[in-house]
């Protein structure tokens, strides 16, 4: 049988220049995507989709209450994903937000024990920084390696996370565990010297996420207003342009780095300092990794992060309200999760390539 005498081969092709529509419009793009594939799935399990979906998407929504338990989470996932975001806009690949949380939490429990039976002002000051620069110490080890050894920052990141996570196992089981626990691997409940306020009579929600609001916005000044934001910014398009405009790589890669760590040490201190008030193993859910997801769905910008954290804590919440309510595991939030991300990537590969197919004309027969 005899075919065309031309034949199409796909190819791809960089775009000249890619187009700001498709730019903002990609993350929604992976959100509908995630959602279709979501459905699909709800209906594998026997759930009908769109019950399912209002108690995943809207239900967080509609208390008081659902929505403090929303803003609880929202606080740990804002300041870690702007952090991350700032190192991706310098193209550093820090991966290791969850580590930091963990240890900022860490540090600033140790010191948040002193003042159990203290009521003195400065304690929940000094347990706040204690966690900030616990945080900022987890990133600077594997800063230190990159720079001096030039180590792979996202491997060595990764790794920290892990041992961070032994790290507060450690303290829980051992010199912070409460010695009136009953064997409990917790520290002792925090004095209400070293707690955050509330925000609200009602909820949970605490100091911590107004925080990480104004730190979000803070940081959204810094890098379109400031010399130094100009200077992550062309760093992390071009290093050798920084390096020939007389940015310094090392001091653009320690501050940073620096910065993230003390924004994730400062959402683990808040954590515990919050709404657990006391040092417990499972301090995060995976706050550290969900960020990633976070700063890319807010296009690495500290604005369009506070909207794409709002989207995920969201989500996070009727995770939980869809296991109680339908029965689903919490591990579907994991898959969503990951669905978005596949998708979020798939999407901003096509805003700077194209698929063109070009003809053969080399004739050939089946």
């Amino acid at each position: 049988m005899k075919a065309l005498p031309f034949k199409l081969i796909p190819t791809l092709e960089a775009r000249i220049e890619p187009s700001l529509i498709m730019k903002i419009s990609s993350p929604i793009l992976a959100i509908f995507l995630t959602l279709i594939v979501g459905s699909i799935l709800f209906s594998l399990l026997g759930k009908d989709p769109l019950h399912a979906m209002q108690v995943l998407l809207v239900a967080p929504l509609s208390d008081a209450y659902n929505i403090n338990e929303m803003l609880v989470k929202m606080g740990p996932l804002l300041l870690c994903a702007v952090g991350l975001a700032i190192c991706y806009r310098a193209n550093l690949w820090n991966i290791g937000a969850e580590g930091q949380l963990l240890i900022g939490a860490l540090g600033g429990s140790a010191v948040a024990l002193q003042f159990v039976d203290s009521s003195a002002w400065f304690a929940l000051p000094l347990t706040l920084i204690a966690g900030v620069l616990s945080g900022m110490l987890w990133a600077a080890i594997p800063t230190l390696l990159k720079l001096k050894f030039n180590s792979n920052l996202i491997l060595t990141t990764i790794m920290f996370n892990y041992i961070a996570l032994s790290l507060l196992n450690w303290g829980v089981h051992g010199p912070l565990k409460d010695p009136d626990g009953y064997g409990f691997p917790e520290s002792a409940m925090f004095s209400e010297a070293t707690t955050l306020p509330l925000l609200f009579s009602e909820g949970r929600a605490h100091l911590g996420v107004l925080f990480a609001l104004v730190l979000a916005l803070m940081t959204a000044f810094l890098l379109s207003k400031s010399h130094l934001g100009f200077q992550i910014k062309v760093f992390g398009s071009d290093e050798a342009a920084a390096k020939y405009a007389g940015f310094s790589s090392t001091k653009l890669t320690w501050i940073v780095m620096l910065f993230a760590g003390a924004l994730a040490g400062l959402a683990g201190i808040a954590e515990v300092a919050g709404p657990i008030g006391q040092l417990v193993p499972g301090i995060s859910p995976g706050y550290g990794y969900s960020a990633i997801i976070i700063a890319y769905l807010g296009r690495l910008n500290p604005i369009g992060t506070i909207l794409a954290t709002l989207f995920m804590a969201v989500l996070y919440m009727g995770g939980d309200l869809a296991q109680i309510e339908l029965g689903i595991p919490t591990a579907v939030i994991g898959m969503f999760q990951g669905v978005l991300l596949f998708f979020l990537l798939a999407c901003d590969f096509f805003i700077n390539y194209r698929l063109n197919f070009n003809k053969s004309n080399a004739a050939y027969a089946q």
